[in-house]
Order: C-alpha cells, then structure tokens, then sequence
C-alpha cells in the first residue's frame, strides 16, 4: 500500500527547483501512506510522487516512480495486484523480461502491451497514475470498486492528482473553494459522495472509471459495472459450492504477502468465515485484532474471542472507553472532507493495534452490500411489501397528512407512526434515501442558514440515490439498492474509512468479499437467497455452516456500531459543549447556532433523537478546523 502525487507542468509553472520542492511537500503530506520510501521524478512535462509502504519485494528494486523497460512509460502505483503472479508468467512467455519482484512492474508491462485494456485483467485494489514520455499523455485509473483513492484538481488549464486532498493542496496552484451542495450531501448520507469533493475544483475519480489527459482536453471512461440482470438458476446445494471456492480463492490470493499478515475479527459472519479460510491456508496461528467498547450493548469482543479460540488464532483485543475525547480531532484530520460515519473511531484503533503485529491485515468489509446483511434491508422490505398493498394515489394523497397528525404527538410510537407514514408515501427509491440519510429533513429546515440555506434552497441530495437505483440493470428492488449501496455507500463511506484509518497507521487492508469475481457471482444470485424472509445474508450464512456454528452465524447482527449517544453525553460532552456553543467557525455560518444549542441541550436531558444530526455537526466542524477555514483562495499566494 502506498500514496502517489504530481503534476502537469504548464509553461505558466515555475522552475524545476520549485516544482521538485512542490513534488516533496505531496509526499510528505502523505506520508503516514508509505513510511518506508520515498522518491520523486519529473521530466518537462509532469511531476511524480510516490511513497512507499513496502508489502511485496522489500528491496530498493521496487521503488517508485517505475520506468518501463522501454522507457516509454512511468508508473506511480497504490495497491495490490493479487493475481500478478499468474500475468507475470503470462508476460514472459510472451517473451516479457522483469528485473523485480514486484506487482507494479507487472502492471507496467502490461499497460505497455494493452493500455487501458490491462485495467480488465486486473484483480485488486489500486489507484494508478501512468505518465506515456512519448504521446505526452496522462493515464489515471482506479479500482472497480473504490477501495484506493483518486483525487484530482482540474481548473484553468492546470492539473494535479493525488491519493489523498491534502497532498493536493500542497501544489500552490489548488484552490480550495467550498461547494454548498456538497456540504449538503455530507448531512444527508455523512460522507460527500463521488465524483464531487467537498471543494469546487477537486473531483473523486469514480471507481471503475479511468482518465486520460494531454492538460488541455480530458476524457473520463468508465471500465467495469456490476450487472444483476439475470439470476443464477443453479441449485442451491451448486450455488453455495461455488460461493465457497470463490471466496476461499479471494482469501487465498489475498494472503501473499513479504510481511507480516493478519486479520481484523469482530465475531460477525463476515470476519469469521475470512478468519476461517485463513487458517486453512497456513500452518501458523492466524494473527487477529477486535474492538471492544465497555459496552455489552455495543461490544462484540465475546464473540471475537470465541471464534478466535475456535481456530486457534494469535488474538489481541483493545477497549474503547476514556481515549475517545482525547483522540478524536487527530483522528478527524486524516479525513480531508467532513466524515461522519463513527465507526472510523474503532477502525482507527484497531488499525493501531494490528500495525503493532502485523503490515497486513484481512478484513470482512463488503458481506453486507453484496449478500444483504445490513438490517435496513429488512425494514425498506417490509415498508415496500406495505407499499403495494396501496394505491400510489391514495399514499402520496392521504399518508403525507397522517403523516403530519401523528408528528403533533412527542412519544416514541407517534414519532414511529409518522416515520413509516411518510417513508410509505413515496416512491421505492426516495423512500431508501431516507432509510440512508442520517440527518432529517426536518431538523435540516429548522437548523439551516446563511449562504448555505440560499445556495442550497433548491438541491435535493436524493436524486444520487434516484439516478443510482434507475441504473441498476434489473427490475427487482432488494437488487436495485444493493446496487445504489455498491455504487454510494460502499465506495463513499466503508471505503473511505476503511483506507483513511489502516493507512494511518500504515497498514494495509485486504478485503477478500470485495474481490470483483465475488461481487459478480453475489450480484448473480436470486435475491430470495440473500434476504429470505427475516433471515439477512441467508446464502452466506448457509455456505459457511461447514466451518462456523450456529451461534456465530445466527446471532443478532451488532456490525461495527459505536455508543453514540453515550458518547455525545459523557467522554466528548466537554468537546461537544465547546462546539455548540461557539458563534464562528463552520457550523456558525451554516447554521442558527440558538437551535442547535437547543437540539444539545434535549440531548443533554436525556432526549437522544438527535443523537445523529449533533454528531453530524460535530464533525463538520472538526473538519472546518482542521481544513475548512479560510477557503477560497490559492495555497501559498
């Protein structure tokens, strides 16, 4: 795992001497991303930067920016290549010779042989940055689902890329100027969803795309897309063999490694089962990390510990309690855009506790999205079941007004009844944003203003969510939002935690349920068998009942959850407190700060159904301290 950084050179940019201190400062911005080398290069046309965490081939041979064998081509490369072995041999009885050992300078050559082309013989995770000396070209690509980062600057005739916003900034010609629909889209789903960044000029380059650029014209393409438009009509008993091998050949692969290698285990279906397989691909005990809470509503380590005895694993385990204050902003900062998922607090813990065993570590990310896992599946179900029961002209006409009856009563059912009302008022798709979107529309009306209230006044978040879920290729609905997940959630937010917080520890995760082939095959099955009746992930569970017990495999879903309102109320009270009350800063010019101080204040008192917008809040303005202030102008002029 590694970071990369540069530059077109234009004839309005300085000198090399410049351009080179420029190429140091990107590196350096990112260095938490590659602690064990760094170099850079530059010719009269483009500047690179790589850092280096070394995970294969540890020797000086493997350092980057690589040349080509030809000299043709340049590569700056972050991520792994599992299956480079099977290619390299492939290359070379083509009569391709390699100097290394490494996965980059298979990449290289077989850029060099197919272009854009190799990007479909790849099975892994990067973020590629390929500088062509000949044709003055940049090629920049990313991995079908979004698991490496790509971000890149474009305006007024310059360009810059990086793996992470603040290697980006460092280029005194990015401007940072932030965009109001994208502060909206962060409340609504808690992340800013690709192509935008929460500046108007630096864009995300979408997972399965890549681009291409002389600096003055620009072309984005897309290369991979998951289809769901025809179910696998195999049996059960075959469907379920199938799913065993491919994802027991994911784990596999995932497991060649030149350090030392481990995996993250929570005690869920998804960890276990790559824990499991683990242990079946070595004769030394399996290095495991878990996250408690203190909590035994929130605190999973039981269960951990129970399948870390089971095989017979190296297991660690570290407790979340009074370190969450105390860490909280340094933490923050490794975000460049707001972030308000809180699990990135437990992922950054035991990211730290794995780096001190392990460089590598599996993980069980992608379980849910793929094979139906998360319990919103099982609600949005049962509303949608309702929802046909209906006429269309009698729940737009008639629901959105009991709706408003119900909401003019406080307690907890008449709050529920107003929910499901107006959740069955509307269309499938709107209905799963709301399902999706952690700060209400409500509460968003009350608490908005200033610049963002007029910028925003006529922006509706949802339509990412309706443009995602037209495109699925299927008409069935349980497909359809396991696609928008794919395509929003997945890449925006599990992805983007998972990657900030490992690579601030220079770890490397690996996620053997993301391998495409495994998505494919998942998208390929019946829904039935993924959500079948109340029983999430049924398929899964039930391929992996030959290697887990049914205590494991049955047992409530917890997922990677965090004591939230306990923590707004104790441990970050003092913090929180300080935020709410102040009259500048990022929430101030966003928001009337008197009816934020009252949300705080029902918190405070026990009334916790604003537990998630507070929280939202909070982060915005942890990254407006952090980045946020002061935006609009060049950095460094």
């Amino acid at each position: 795992m590694c970071g990369l950084a540069g530059f077109l050179r234009t004839s309005t940019t300085p000198d090399r001497e410049s351009h080179a201190l420029w190429l140091e400062s990107m590196g350096q911005a990112i260095v938490h991303r590659g602690p064990d080398a760094g170099a850079t290069w530059q010719d009269d046309h483009i500047g690179l930067a790589h850092r280096r965490l070394s995970i294969l081939d540890l020797s000086d041979a493997g350092t980057q920016p690589m040349h080509s064998a030809s000299g043709r081509y340049v590569i700056a490369f972050n991520g792994e290549i599992y299956n480079y072995r099977e290619l390299k041999q492939t290359l070379q009885e083509a009569g391709v010779a390699f100097r290394t050992h490494t996965d980059t300078e298979v990449l290289l050559a077989l850029f060099e042989q197919k272009g854009a082309a190799c990007l479909d013989d790849l099975n892994g995770m990067f973020a590629i940055a390929i500088w062509d000396r000949q044709g003055r070209q940049l090629f920049l690509a990313r991995d079908r689902l979004g698991k490496k980062p790509m971000y890149y600057y474009e305006e007024g005739g310059r360009l810059a890329f990086a793996s992470e916003i603040k290697a980006l900034t460092q280029a005194p010609f990015v401007k940072t100027e932030v965009r109001y629909d994208a502060i909206r889209d962060f409340f609504a789903y808690q992340y800013v969803p690709d192509p935008k960044t929460i500046y108007r000029n630096i864009h995300k380059l979408p997972p399965g795309h890549w681009l291409i650029t002389d600096g003055q014209q620009t072309g984005i393409r897309q290369y991979w897309d998951v289809s769901f438009a025809s179910a696998d009509t195999k049996s059960l008993e075959e469907l379920e063999e199938g799913l065993y091998d491919l994802i027991d050949d994911a784990v596999r692969l995932r497991m060649v490694s030149d350090v030392p290698l481990g995996a993250f285990l929570s005690g869920g279906v998804d960890s276990s089962a790559v824990v499991g397989l683990m242990a079946g691909h070595t004769s030394r005990p399996v290095t495991t990390c878990s996250i408690g809470f203190g909590s035994k509503r929130f605190d999973e380590v039981d269960w951990a510990r129970k399948v870390a005895e089971l095989f017979q694993t190296d297991h660690h385990e570290f407790t979340v309690r009074e370190n969450v204050a105390g860490n909280l902003t340094q933490i923050a900062r490794f975000f460049d855009e707001p972030f308000a998922d809180p699990s990135f607090v437990p992922t950054y813990f035991v990211s730290q506790l794995a780096r001190q065993k392990v460089t590598v570590a599996l993980a069980g990310d992608g379980g849910d999205e793929n094979f139906a896992g998360y319990s919103k599946y099982r609600t949005d179900q049962i509303e949608n079941n309702l929802r046909r029961r209906f006429p269309a002209g009698l729940r737009r006409g008639l629901f959105p007004q009991l709706a408003k009856l119900a909401g003019m009563f406080s307690m907890a059912p008449a709050r529920k009844a107003r929910s499901l009302l107006s959740t069955l008022s509307m269309e499938p798709d709107d209905a799963f944003f709301v399902t999706n979107s952690f700060f209400r529309q409500s509460v968003w009306d009350k608490v908005v203003a200033g610049d963002l209230k007029r910028e925003t006044a006529g922006y509706d978040p949802a339509e990412l969510t309706r443009r995602h879920y037209r495109n699925a290729d299927t008409d069935d609905h349980l497909s359809k939002i396991l696609y928008t997940d794919i395509k929003t959630y997945l890449p925006g937010d599990i992805l983007v935690k998972v990657d900030r917080m490992s690579m601030a520890n220079s770890l490397e995760t690996r996620a053997p349920l993301l391998d495409y082939r495994v998505v494919e095959y998942a998208a390929g099955l019946p829904s039935a068998l993924k959500l079948m009746d109340k029983e999430k992930k049924f398929i899964l569970k039930d391929t992996f009942s030959r290697l887990l017990p049914d205590d494991v495999l049955y047992r409530k879903k917890m997922g990677f959850s965090v004591p939230l309102a306990q923590w707004l109320g104790n441990e970050l009270r003092a913090t929180a407190n300080t935020i709410f009350s102040r009259t500048d800063g990022g929430l101030a010019e966003c928001f009337d700060m008197r009816v934020v101080r009252q949300l705080w204040e029902k918190h405070l008192s026990g009334d916790h159904q604003y537990t998630q917008e507070l929280w939202s809040m909070l982060a915005f303005e942890l990254w407006w301290q952090a980045y946020g202030a002061g935006t609009g102008g060049e950095n460094g002029s």
